[in-house]
């Protein structure tokens, strides 16, 4: 069991240390960051005043376990930012949690009712979860992102709020 709690500068230090490399956080974050992320960094991406950074606390210790955010656009809301950080805790449900909290955040706080994220076509782990919550790829978008000598395709999955049916 997980709740969402304001993403703070005192949270800075576990999230830069729980990126290990480029190819991590080009994974995590896209192409805003550059390796090593800085907290500079993630002050800069922070004053934007549409987005929204949460940690994800495990409730059984008050432990931090993950990260994710909100970000409001003109005509929907983005999500980003999802991080599971302990690879031992992934596939373990806490990325439906923490997308259900999410949407449940945006439903309580906000009239955006299209709801959008991105994800590299090589996280099929992901793509499936968030499937199960019912996203769908919108085969109109998708990014291509250069990584080392590699290219990258982000698909673009979206979901309307006012037919999200949730799922336990």
């Amino acid at each position: 069991m997980i709740r969402l709690e304001k993403f703070d500068t005192k949270d800075y230090s576990q999230l830069i240390n729980s990126i290990k490399d480029a190819r991590e956080l080009m994974q995590f974050a896209g192409p805003e960051f550059t390796f090593p992320l800085t907290e500079e960094q993630i002050e800069r991406s922070l004053s934007d005043k549409n987005r929204i950074a949460f940690r994800v606390v495990n409730v059984s210790n008050d432990s931090t376990i993950g990260h994710c955010q909100i970000c409001f656009k003109d005509k929907f809301a983005n999500l980003g930012r999802i991080l599971i950080m302990d690879e031992l805790l992934r596939g373990k449900g806490i990325g439906k949690q923490i997308l259900t909290l999410l949407l449940e955040f945006i439903l309580e706080n906000s009239k955006q009712r299209n709801v959008e994220l991105n994800v590299f076509d090589f996280n099929t782990s992901a793509i499936k979860c968030y499937e199960k919550i019912g996203f769908v790829i919108n085969r109109d978008k998708k990014f291509v992102r250069e990584m080392d000598s590699e290219t990258w395709t982000a698909l673009n999955m979206q979901l309307d709020l006012d037919n999200w049916i949730r799922k336990d």
